[in-house]
């Protein structure tokens, strides 16, 4: 249990505030007006939660819900009845949809992704706070909709929420993935920005137009939100299943005998692993990941299998020709131009005798020419560490010319990781996917 409140932090700050909101609520009993709000927003954040869609990246987001949740925490008024949620009650009633939205998807034996929603109370909660800080600061009426200083409040405060939100889910994905935080800040502001941004514009517009328009404001903001959700969710379909059709293809080798059963899916862990501890992006580890999977597929020309799949024992040149057989098979698909590349460089060395380092060489191409020597070699007793010490070994003698030195460290350090944890090379997080 303390492993786990140390691993999760935001889900036990995010539910621990919302907590305390529904303990605010029932010790000062809100209004009959104040509670009806409550529970039209409460039902709108609840079925947006329901509604939720799986971005690339194992990103799971509800547009709706965080939309909602952020005009409730920018109410000040709902038709001609002044209305301002406190920031407790705004985590409270949150809360208590995310708990039965939850409890829905469990039921239906969804998985409840409870960092997400930690994160997502905390967020709505410190803009919130902002607006309601902002606004006593500067003196703002109760009801001054009309009033220069309410949008730019209100941008602010929603800027906070994606921000803290952003924050966090950068900070979880390095706790998880093992990605630098500077990696998954990068990675999560180019996944989400558009997204984040139609989220807060929405959750603005809602505040707004409830003083205007009153409840008939709320379905007229949300349905285009829910169409945007929808071309997410059918983006994030085809995406899933354009990798299990690489993965089904990346078999063939295996099944036809030319390498060991299961090489390509350990190599392709090991790879998306070491192309996170030196902080590829997104865009990268995805392509590194399909070249990883097709990296043996040049093998396919040869006429006689190569004992164990090992092309550690056949010469340089046979190397390079069966990466450019590969690279040609994949190139015929006419959409992975830069895996076919990915693959056709991974038998280069990384520097010739008395050259220096190629700088044309992808990093992909490094990281799976390593990860492929590495697997090869402790094929033969893969869980005893005297044989992966072997194996590192080897490579670190090779890092005069054919291995990257800086690879080949991210390499053992994964290695040493996964061997602490007792994780299978094969039960790593892939591209798309969070730890098992």
């Amino acid at each position: 249990m303390t492993r786990r409140v140390r691993e999760r932090p935001l889900v036990w700050a995010g539910f621990g505030l919302a907590l305390l909101g529904l303990v605010a609520m029932a010790v000062e009993g809100p209004g009959a007006d104040q509670l009806r709000v409550a529970s039209v927003f409460g039902a709108l954040i609840f079925i947006g939660e329901l509604a939720r869609v799986s971005l690339p990246g194992d990103r799971e987001v509800s547009p709706i819900s965080m939309a909602a949740a952020l005009g409730y925490a920018l109410l000040f008024a709902m038709g001609n009845d002044p209305v301002s949620p406190p920031v407790l009650l705004v985590a409270g009633v949150q809360g208590t949809a995310f708990a039965f939205a939850a409890l829905l998807h469990t039921l239906a034996g969804r998985r409840s992704n409870l960092d997400v929603l930690g994160r997502q109370i905390l967020a709505v909660a410190a803009g919130a706070a902002t607006f309601h800080t902002l606004s006593a600061r500067i003196g703002l009426g109760d009801h001054q909709a009309k009033s220069r200083a309410l949008v730019p409040i209100m941008v602010a405060a929603v800027l906070v929420a994606v921000l803290v939100d952003l924050l966090a889910a950068a900070a979880d994905r390095s706790l998880h993935l093992g990605t630098p935080l500077r990696a998954a800040i990068r990675d999560e502001g180019q996944a989400v920005a558009g997204l984040a941004a139609a989220v807060a514009a929405t959750g603005i517009l809602i505040a707004l137009a409830s003083n205007l328009m009153g409840w008939g404001g709320l379905p007229v903001l949300i349905l285009p939100l829910l169409t945007t959700q929808f071309s997410f969710r059918r983006y994030a379909q085809i995406r899933s299943t354009y990798r299990q059709t690489i993965r089904a293809l990346s078999k063939i080798t295996e099944v036809g005998g030319y390498v060991q059963d299961g090489h390509s899916i350990r190599v392709s862990a090991l790879a998306i692993a070491t192309g996170r501890e030196v902080g590829l992006t997104e865009g990268d580890l995805l392509d590194l990941e399909y070249a990883a999977l097709m990296h043996d597929i040049g093998q396919l020309s040869l006429a006689e299998p190569i004992p164990r799949g090992s092309t550690l024992t056949v010469p340089p040149a046979e190397r390079k020709r069966i990466a450019a057989m590969g690279a040609e098979i994949i190139r015929s698909s006419g959409t992975l131009d830069r895996v076919a590349i990915i693959v056709e460089r991974q038998s280069d060395p990384y520097r010739r005798n008395r050259r220096p380092a190629d700088d044309t060489l992808p990093i992909a191409s490094r990281i799976i020419k390593a990860a492929s020597a590495y697997d090869d070699l402790v094929s033969v007793a893969p869980e005893d560490a005297g044989c992966r010490a072997d194996a590192l070994e080897r490579l670190r003698l090779g890092m005069a010319y054919e291995y990257d030195p800086w690879v080949v460290e991210a390499l053992a350090r994964v290695v040493s990781r996964t061997a602490s944890s007792g994780v299978p090379i094969a039960a790593l997080p892939s591209s798309g996917r969070r730890p098992l």
